[in-house]
Protein backbone atom coordinates (compact mmCIF):
# COMPACT_ATOMS: atom_id res chain seq x y z
CA UNK A 1 0.00 0.00 0.00
CA UNK A 2 1.21 3.47 -0.75
CA UNK A 3 0.88 6.11 1.93
CA UNK A 4 1.22 9.76 1.02
CA UNK A 5 0.61 12.87 3.06
CA UNK A 6 -0.93 15.67 1.04
CA UNK A 7 -2.29 18.88 2.56
CA UNK A 8 -2.16 17.29 6.02
CA UNK A 9 -4.23 14.25 4.95
CA UNK A 10 -3.08 10.67 4.78
CA UNK A 11 -3.70 9.39 1.26
CA UNK A 12 -4.22 5.67 0.66
CA UNK A 13 -4.46 3.34 -2.32
CA UNK A 14 -7.70 1.51 -3.22
CA UNK A 15 -8.82 -1.65 -1.49
CA UNK A 16 -7.78 -4.72 -3.43
CA UNK A 17 -10.56 -7.06 -2.32
CA UNK A 18 -14.20 -6.73 -1.39
CA UNK A 19 -15.52 -9.43 0.91
CA UNK A 20 -18.88 -8.94 2.54
CA UNK A 21 -18.66 -12.03 4.78
CA UNK A 22 -17.65 -12.04 8.39
CA UNK A 23 -14.14 -13.34 7.93
CA UNK A 24 -10.98 -11.47 8.81
CA UNK A 25 -8.31 -10.55 6.30
CA UNK A 26 -6.19 -13.26 7.91
CA UNK A 27 -8.75 -15.97 7.08
CA UNK A 28 -10.21 -16.16 10.56
CA UNK A 29 -13.88 -16.85 11.02
CA UNK A 30 -15.67 -14.41 13.26
CA UNK A 31 -18.17 -17.02 14.38
CA UNK A 32 -19.46 -15.93 17.77
CA UNK A 33 -16.88 -13.12 17.78
CA UNK A 34 -14.02 -15.51 18.56
CA UNK A 35 -10.70 -15.81 16.77
CA UNK A 36 -8.20 -18.64 16.77
CA UNK A 37 -5.22 -16.28 16.26
CA UNK A 38 -3.37 -14.98 19.34
CA UNK A 39 -3.71 -11.27 19.84
CA UNK A 40 -0.71 -8.98 19.92
CA UNK A 41 -0.48 -6.58 22.82
CA UNK A 42 -2.83 -5.87 25.67
CA UNK A 43 -6.40 -4.86 24.84
CA UNK A 44 -8.15 -2.12 26.75
CA UNK A 45 -11.82 -1.09 26.74
CA UNK A 46 -11.65 2.55 25.77
CA UNK A 47 -14.01 4.94 24.02
CA UNK A 48 -11.72 7.07 21.84
CA UNK A 49 -13.15 9.47 19.24
CA UNK A 50 -11.76 8.68 15.78
CA UNK A 51 -12.19 9.68 12.14
CA UNK A 52 -11.91 7.13 9.35
CA UNK A 53 -11.29 8.25 5.76
CA UNK A 54 -11.38 6.02 2.68
CA UNK A 55 -11.68 6.15 -1.08
CA UNK A 56 -14.93 4.83 -2.57
CA UNK A 57 -14.73 2.65 -5.70
CA UNK A 58 -15.89 5.73 -7.64
CA UNK A 59 -12.78 7.58 -6.44
CA UNK A 60 -14.76 9.84 -4.08
CA UNK A 61 -13.13 10.43 -0.69
CA UNK A 62 -15.45 9.58 2.23
CA UNK A 63 -15.03 10.05 5.95
CA UNK A 64 -16.94 9.38 9.11
CA UNK A 65 -16.43 10.06 12.79
CA UNK A 66 -16.91 7.19 15.21
CA UNK A 67 -15.61 5.84 18.51
CA UNK A 68 -13.59 2.84 19.56
CA UNK A 69 -14.79 0.16 21.95
CA UNK A 70 -11.44 -1.60 22.38
CA UNK A 71 -7.89 -0.42 21.61
CA UNK A 72 -4.48 -2.08 21.60
CA UNK A 73 -1.09 -0.96 20.26
CA UNK A 74 -1.83 -2.56 16.86
CA UNK A 75 -5.38 -1.38 16.23
CA UNK A 76 -8.88 -1.18 17.59
CA UNK A 77 -12.47 -2.25 17.40
CA UNK A 78 -14.56 0.64 16.14
CA UNK A 79 -18.30 1.09 15.68
CA UNK A 80 -19.20 2.81 12.42
CA UNK A 81 -22.57 3.36 10.73
CA UNK A 82 -21.00 3.09 7.23
CA UNK A 83 -20.56 -0.28 5.55
CA UNK A 84 -16.91 -1.05 4.75
CA UNK A 85 -15.32 -4.16 3.24
CA UNK A 86 -12.73 -6.52 4.67
CA UNK A 87 -9.27 -5.36 3.50
CA UNK A 88 -10.60 -1.84 2.87
CA UNK A 89 -7.75 0.60 3.36
CA UNK A 90 -8.52 3.60 5.55
CA UNK A 91 -6.80 6.52 7.24
CA UNK A 92 -7.50 6.41 10.98
CA UNK A 93 -7.18 9.61 13.00
CA UNK A 94 -7.30 9.66 16.80
CA UNK A 95 -9.27 12.87 17.40
CA UNK A 96 -8.03 13.10 21.01
CA UNK A 97 -4.32 13.14 20.07
CA UNK A 98 -4.65 14.24 16.41
CA UNK A 99 -2.40 11.34 15.36
CA UNK A 100 -3.12 9.66 12.01
CA UNK A 101 -2.10 6.25 10.72
CA UNK A 102 -2.86 4.14 7.67
CA UNK A 103 -5.00 1.15 8.60
CA UNK A 104 -6.89 -1.83 7.16
CA UNK A 105 -10.31 -3.26 8.03
CA UNK A 106 -9.50 -6.85 9.09
CA UNK A 107 -12.80 -7.94 10.66
CA UNK A 108 -16.48 -7.09 10.34
CA UNK A 109 -18.60 -8.10 13.28
CA UNK A 110 -22.23 -7.68 14.17
CA UNK A 111 -24.56 -4.90 13.19
CA UNK A 112 -25.63 -2.90 16.25
CA UNK A 113 -28.12 -0.06 16.64
CA UNK A 114 -25.24 2.46 16.42
CA UNK A 115 -23.46 0.76 13.49
CA UNK A 116 -21.21 -2.13 12.49
CA UNK A 117 -18.34 -3.42 14.63
CA UNK A 118 -15.04 -3.39 12.72
CA UNK A 119 -11.58 -4.65 13.58
CA UNK A 120 -9.05 -2.09 12.36
CA UNK A 121 -5.33 -2.90 12.13
CA UNK A 122 -2.78 -0.09 12.04
CA UNK A 123 -0.32 -0.49 9.14
CA UNK A 124 2.62 1.18 10.94
CA UNK A 125 1.62 1.16 14.61
CA UNK A 126 3.06 3.82 16.88
CA UNK A 127 3.10 2.65 20.47
CA UNK A 128 1.72 5.99 21.68
CA UNK A 129 -0.99 6.33 19.00
CA UNK A 130 -3.82 6.05 21.54
CA UNK A 131 -2.20 8.25 24.19
CA UNK A 132 -2.76 5.44 26.71
CA UNK A 133 -0.50 3.05 28.63
CA UNK A 134 -1.06 -0.26 26.82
Amino acid sequence: MSLKVREGKVMLGQSATHNHGQTSAHGQSSTHGQSSERRRGRRMNSRVPVRLEWDESSGKRSSAEAHTRIVNPYGCMVVLSNSLSIEQRVALTNLATHSSNAAVIVWKGQSRPDGWEYGVELVAPEMDFWGLEL
